[in-house]
């Protein structure tokens, strides 16, 4: 059961691969202009929920952060989960604006579900809008490299990162540090600026044992120490990098006793019906049985939100106005925390989700940063994840080139100069 349940939830494990090799595209080089610019290290923590540093004691986070700025908590897109918050990170945009609005939903003009296990969807890069930074940079010569992040794997307007690696489970975490520092020791027409690096351990660990659990804690250790590890081993280097540490979500605990059925007024021959626990698109293949449903539910209401797309919370933006790829269901449930929706019937829950509304403080991020581009000793206010996006673009000095949700103002004070 606990194998079962780690593949229904956990998004690394749905990854997890075979091939750890890196990928590298050829005949690619730093412009002269881009090889003058500082370099950004943006790190994400999987789950890390804007407490956990002092909860759990992080003294190499906490050391890191007391160094430059932290912010009371990051704001995370709705939903609150894993893949539309690390695109969103990526993209500037909000995940009804990029694209994926959802860790699983249906696109109805490709008639295929995307999900986080579908692997062929994943690396299918019709599915991601914006421009994210790699390819931001790339297109304006400057080198990137990932160790995972959400649409590194594919070419997004056909661009990948310089180096890359496929999602796994099977490189530690002393050699990943090591690929970064032979990443910045390359000659510097090959060395990157723009380096990704994702946690998963906290996510998983809280997933299946809640936060409050020792592996919780451990996990967040484990994070910890990592970064106390690669500064160590950049260090040495003097290169002006700039690291950002942040989480795409926090976490909370549900109750895994009473869960939500599939409510009877859906009728799944008539509508496509995504698995789904703290969110659930409805999809109907006729338009004209949306309104008789989606009144059956409003009666049947109970521990869940029926909502149109045209009735969601304007601070959501998640309206069938924002709705750029038409992604987002015809009829959206929310459940009514702490109870989570159970369509499939697992006789057993784990402890963690997240998900839920994102001004629930549960579900708040972390963001610290430190290095040369920013100013010591600042404490600054929560702020949304759509302005990690411009700032970073600051930074790098890349100019963005579309339109975006974030704006650079909300973190321009942060900076140094």
């Amino acid at each position: 059961m606990k194998v079962l349940l780690i593949l229904l939830l956990l998004p690394s494990i749905l990854f997890a691969q075979s091939d750890t090799t890196q990928k590298i595209i050829a005949d690619r080089s730093n412009s002269v202009e881009q090889q003058k610019k500082p370099y950004v290290i943006l790190i994400s923590a999987d789950g890390f929920r804007y407490d956990l540093a002092d909860k759990y004691n992080a003294e190499n986070l906490k050391r890191l952060r007391s160094n430059g700025i932290a912010a009371a908590s990051m704001k995370p897109s709705f939903p609150s989960l894993t893949f539309p918050n690390h695109y969103t990170i990526a993209t500037g945009l909000y995940p009804s604006h990029h694209g994926l609005v959802d860790n699983t939903f249906y696109d109805k003009k490709k008639d295929i579900t995307y999900s986080i296990g579908n692997r062929k969807a994943v690396a299918d890069s019709s599915f991601y809008g914006g421009t994210p930074l790699w390819v931001l940079a790339e297109k304006q010569h400057m080198i990137s490299a990932s160790f995972y992040w959400v649409g590194s794997e594919t070419a997004v307007q056909g661009v990948r990162p310089t180096y890359y690696y496929l999602y796994n489970t099977d490189i530690d975490i002393d050699t990943r540090i090591n690929v970064v520092k032979n990443w910045l020791t390359l000659p510097e027409e090959k060395r990157p600026h723009l380096i990704t690096f994702y946690l998963p351990e906290v996510d998983h660990e809280e997933h299946l044992h809640g936060i409050e659990s020792k592996e919780a804690l451990d996990a967040v250790q484990f994070v910890d120490n990592a970064i106390g590890k690669m500064v160590r081993t950049l260090d040495s280097l003097q290169l002006p990098i700039n690291y950002i540490f942040l989480s795409d979500h926090g976490m909370v605990e549900i109750d895994t006793v009473n869960s939500i059925p599939l409510p009877p007024a859906i009728d799944t021959t008539k509508f496509v019906v995504p698995n789904g626990d703290v969110i659930l698109h409805l999809y109907a293949k006729d338009k004209n049985d949306v309104k008789p449903t989606y009144e059956a539910l409003k009666q049947q209401a109970k521990d869940f939100a029926v909502y149109l797309p045209d009735e969601t919370r304007k601070a959501w933006h998640y309206s069938s106005k924002d709705d750029l790829h038409d992604r987002i269901g015809d009829i959206v449930l929310i459940p009514a925390f702490p109870k989570i929706f159970n369509i499939k019937n697992r006789k057993k829950l784990m402890p963690g989700y997240h998900g839920f509304d994102n001004d629930m403080p549960q579900m708040q991020a972390t963001f610290y940063a430190w290095g040369p581009a920013f100013k010591q000793h600042l404490i600054i206010p929560s702020f949304e994840n759509v302005n990690v996006y411009p700032f970073i673009a600051n930074i790098l000095g890349l100019k963005i080139t579309d339109k975006i949700d974030g704006n650079f103002k909300v973190l321009k004070n942060t900076l140094a100069k």
